[in-house]
Parts: C-alpha cells; sequence; structure tokens
C-alpha cells in the first residue's frame, strides 16, 4: 500500500490518542513504520488507543500542542519524515462551553506545528488535517469546493477556517521549499473505537450497550457518513506522494487543500443511520431528544465535493453506505463481548487488511 512508503519511516503523529489518531498509528504500525504520538492524553475512557494497546507499539508523549516549545522540542528529538497533524478540539457542542480552550488549541495548534516543522530538516511530507467545517455553511445541497469560501458560525467552525488560514499563510511564506505540506478536510467520520460525547454512533452503542434507548437530537439532519479509513487512506496517499515529489498527475500538491469523503450520493438522515445500527443491535431502539441541541447551532445538511482529490489524487472513497455501517456495528459488537484485549488489536488488522483489499479490488491507486 502507498507504494511501501512508510515502511521504516519516523512518523509523527498529534492526537494520536484521539480517535482518528489512533486508527491511523494502527495502521502505520502495521505498515512497519516507527511512530512517535504527541497528545495530552487518552481523551475518553473507553478510548480506541486503550482498547488497541497503542501505548505498547509506539512512542508516546503527552503534551499539549498549545506550548509551543515543547512540541518544537518533541519534533527535534522524533526527526519524522512525515507529520500528521490531527489535535484538535474537535466538538462543535464543546465550543460552545469552552470557546477560548477550543481557538487556541485549533489555531495556535497550527501555528505551533508549522513553526516547529520549519525547523527541522529530516520532515519530508506534513498533512495538517482540519475539518469539513471551515466553511462557511450555507446549507447548501451540493458540495463545498476547496475554493469555497471559509468561516463559521460556532466556535468550532470558525476556529478550523482560522487553522485553514494560518495554514496556507505558512505554506506561501516558508514552505515552497524544503518539507512539501497540504491541508485536508474531512467530516462525519464513523467507526469502531470512538467514544466522543454527542457523536452519534458513540452515543448509540454507550447506550445499547448498557441496555437503554439511544437519544437522538436531530433525526432529519443529513450528513455524507464516512468509515474512518476513508479519509486515512486519503490522507496517507497524499503525504506519499507529497513524500516522493510524485506528481504524474501533472500538478503538485504541495501547499493545496484536499477534501475526502464519500460520493455525492452518499447523503443520509441520522435516523436512517440509527436504524442501520440498530440491525446489530437486536432489540434496542432510539428516542427523539429535540431539546438536545438547545441554543446551539449546528447544521443540517454539509457535504463535500471531493472532485479534486479524484483529480489530482486519482483518490475516491470504497465503502458504500451498507459496508460502512458494518463495519462500524461489527466493531463494537467485538469490543462489547471481549473488551480491550490483544484481540481488539488483531480484529482491527483485520478491518485495515478489508478495506485495503476491497479498495485494491475496486482498482484503486494507492493500494499498489
Amino acid at each position: 500500500m502507498f507504494a511501501d512508503i512508510y515502511r521504516n519511516k519516523n512518523i509523527f503523529v498529534t492526537g494520536h490518542t484521539g480517535f482518528k489518531g489512533s486508527w491511523l498509528c494502527a495502521w502505520l504500525i502495521s505498515m512497519g513504520a516507527q511512530v512517535t504520538g504527541y497528545s495530552l492524553g487518552v481523551p475518553t475512557r473507553p478510548a480506541n488507543f486503550d482498547a488497541l494497546g497503542l501505548d505498547q507499539k509506539m512512542h508516546n508523549i503527552e503534551g499539549d500542542v498549545r506550548d509551543g516549545e515543547k512540541l518544537a522540542q518533541a519534533l527535534k528529538q522524533a526527526q519524522p519524515d512525515f507529520v500528521f497533524h490531527l489535535a484538535a478540539q474537535a466538538l462543535v457542542r464543546d465550543s460552545y462551553a469552552d470557546p477560548v480552550t477550543t481557538f487556541q488549541t485549533n489555531m495556535m495548534g497550527v501555528l505551533n506545528i508549522l513553526e516547529a516543522g520549519r525547523h527541522c530538516e529530516s520532515i519530508k511530507a506534513m498533512v495538517i488535517i482540519t475539518s469539513d467545517k471551515c466553511y462557511r455553511n450555507d446549507e447548501w445541497v451540493w458540495g463545498y469546493r476547496e475554493t469555497d469560501r471559509l468561516g463559521g458560525s460556532d466556535p468550532y467552525s470558525a476556529s478550523k477556517g482560522c487553522a485553514e488560514i494560518i495554514a496556507h499563510s505558512y505554506f506561501d511564506s516558508f514552505y515552497k521549499q524544503g518539507a512539501a505540506c497540504a491541508t485536508v478536510r474531512a467530516g462525519n467520520v464513523i467507526g469502531g473505537g470512538d467514544w466522543a460525547n454527542d457523536r452519534i454512533v458513540p452515543d448509540c452503542a454507550r447506550a445499547w450497550a448498557s441496555g437503554k434507548p439511544a437519544l437522538i437530537r436531530s433525526p432529519g439532519a443529513t450528513r455524507p457518513w464516512q468509515h474512518v479509513l476513508e479519509p486515512l487512506s486519503g490522507y496517507l496517499w497524499l503525504g506519499a506522494i507529497l513524500h516522493d515529489n510524485d506528481y504524474g498527475c501533472g500538478f503538485s500538491p504541495r501547499g493545496q487543500a484536499y477534501n475526502f469523503g464519500p460520493p455525492a450520493d452518499v447523503n443520509n438522515p441520522v435516523s436512517e443511520l440509527v436504524a442501520s445500527l440498530a440491525r446489530f443491535w437486536p432489540g434496542f431502539t432510539s428516542v427523539s431528544d429535540p431539546d438536545g441541541c438547545g441554543a446551539k447551532k449546528e447544521c443540517t445538511l454539509l457535504k463535500l465535493c471531493c472532485d479534486k482529490a479524484l483529480a489530482h489524487l486519482d483518490w475516491k472513497a470504497t465503502l458504500n453506505f451498507e459496508e460502512t455501517v458494518r463495519y462500524t456495528a461489527e466493531w463494537y459488537a467485538r469490543y462489547y463481548a471481549t473488551g480491550a484485549t490483544p484481540d481488539m488489536w488483531d480484529f482491527t488488522q483485520g478491518q485495515i487488511a478489508a478495506y485495503a483489499n476491497a479498495a485494491q479490488n475496486r482498482g484503486l491507486k494507492w493500494t499498489n
């Protein structure tokens, strides 16, 4: 996979204890990479990081991305070939409760990793992960393109728009030579091992594992749901292309932004996702919680246009909606049946292998 570029490479991942970060580390380790992670600590209990035993499989550094000096020192010691920056305050509703921390983490985190990175000569490629919510959401029925206006009416979305502006100012000012960098945007990611608050799949898993109905805030809201491995495959493929300066597409991705998401026809309501998940938990249901959002605004319609990733990187999503739900539900079912044992590492690696095989069977370029 990915032209075997990650084997024996040093990789630095911020936010490695989070949901997406832990899946990324698991995939990198399976490819023979030496991974160093930098994060505030394990954000939830349970957590995918613990379930997979990642503390025994990689170098784990506890630190705050707002601490520029400590982050720079950790980067210097790791001497990475690649950097994947995922560390963030990633919840919309939490951003209302603590907007200052949200802005500081999401803006200064990007600033600090880019400032430290430009003084670390070992780095060949940097992938800065932001969010689909970096776009100013006008509730369009078509997907947002990378050139659309950035912004956000909630603190989380606004902080991600700011992070994009910071990143691209650094690309233009300091990264035209040396390490090749790009930003990536994805959202509505589901998969096993997510236990964050106020996310629909973790809310269902927690409730149903306890024998309770799940409370659903916005059953009619639609989202382009995708499995966590989908955007990660895009991040990894983009990193590989940046590292090798392999611009066979005729266009350099250096300094660019890319959306990663499912096809345009994947845009299912929350109620359908919950009903599909419930098939794996027979007898359990959900109930509407219309007051759950209170006065906190959350978008009801948001999707991305991923044509640029297809045109420049020859990347597109692998799984359909049913496969995405099945991968997700089977992971939770296995976890609640066995607990955080070595079995979960093997099961997760099995899902990664199955996903890669499906991508290969569908002729996706990154599988070569």
